[in-house]
């Protein structure tokens, strides 16, 4: 990459015939980690931006809408989320989110990439700053081989991951939520990113059967991120619980509690909206085939 020319993000597996682009103002960090390529560069139009593998993971100007509603909408489904698994999210705004989170007492974290977490440290510290809460633990290793060793233990689990292809691919499995389900306690939530069905609703579809198998309830939430394929991205959120309503927050919040937390894009009025889908969409993924 050089400064004043344009980062194209593309990829003919994931999103063929179509690209994101945003102009680079100055590079501020590239190597190979032992699992990925890794970018940091600061752009004209988006803030900080970091790449693995190519793929836009974050930019300082939407990210936010991201980290919180993957992080609220699964805590707040949970009538009591006091211990919480973060598997991946190197740059730590998830962190940064669940620790917010008034009934969270305790927050597990295992990523396998340490370099996403020292570069972020660097480069990105508005998000990086939920690795300096004291209800956090970080531990550098396999999320796999984490949750195998801990079995009933965690309230909900976040998996933030990336796309569906090299290290993440795992993660969209159906062995991955099953394996997550034995580390739920009961009336456990998980919730993970799911991709868009703008693009390809197959994979949505597919990765929704897959949870299917291990929980009575699942559902996809959607929020507006414009710097990700098609600007929406989606969440895999499912529960342990056949009585839960996923649309139906457990926990609300005021407009001066949501203030004090600092969100900036959920809301309890948004969660409930979160699972209202297209009638195209809703009838592909929920229709019984």
């Amino acid at each position: 990459m050089n400064p004043s020319e344009w980062f194209s993000e593309i990829s003919d597996e994931l999103w063929p015939g179509q690209c994101f682009s945003v102009k680079i103002k100055k590079v501020l960090h590239e190597e190979r980690s032992k699992f990925q390529d890794i970018k940091v560069f600061e752009s004209e139009s988006h803030g900080t931006v970091l790449v693995l593998d190519g793929i836009i993971q974050c930019t300082e100007r939407d990210e936010f809408a991201y980290q919180e509603m993957i992080s609220f909408l699964p805590l707040c489904c949970h009538p009591s989320p006091k211990k919480v698994l973060i598997v991946g999210g190197g740059d730590g705004g998830v962190a940064r989110e669940v620790v917010k989170h008034p009934l969270v007492e305790e927050v597990h974290q295992v990523e396998i990439d340490d370099r996403v977490v020292e570069l972020s440290k660097k480069y990105l510290p508005f998000m990086a700053c939920g690795f300096e809460s004291p209800k956090l633990k970080l531990t550098i290793g396999d999320g796999f081989e984490y949750m195998k060793q801990r079995e009933g233990e965690f309230d909900v689990i976040i998996t933030d991951s990336s796309d569906p292809i090299g290290p993440a691919a795992s993660l969209f499995q159906e062995s991955y939520f099953g394996l997550a389900k034995r580390a739920l306690k009961p009336n456990g939530i998980i919730c993970s990113q799911g991709g868009t069905f703008w693009i390809d609703q197959k994979h949505v579809r597919e990765t929704l059967d897959h949870c299917r198998k291990h929980f009575p309830v699942v559902g996809y939430g959607v929020a507006n991120v414009p710097s990700y394929p098609s600007g929406q991205i989606g969440f895999f959120i499912a529960s342990t619980n056949d009585q839960t309503k996923l649309s139906e927050p457990a926990t609300t919040f005021t407009d001066k509690e949501v203030d004090d937390m600092k969100l900036r894009y959920y809301t309890t009025e948004i969660h409930r909206t979160a699972f209202t889908l297209p009638r195209y969409a809703a009838k592909y993924l929920y229709d019984e085939k």
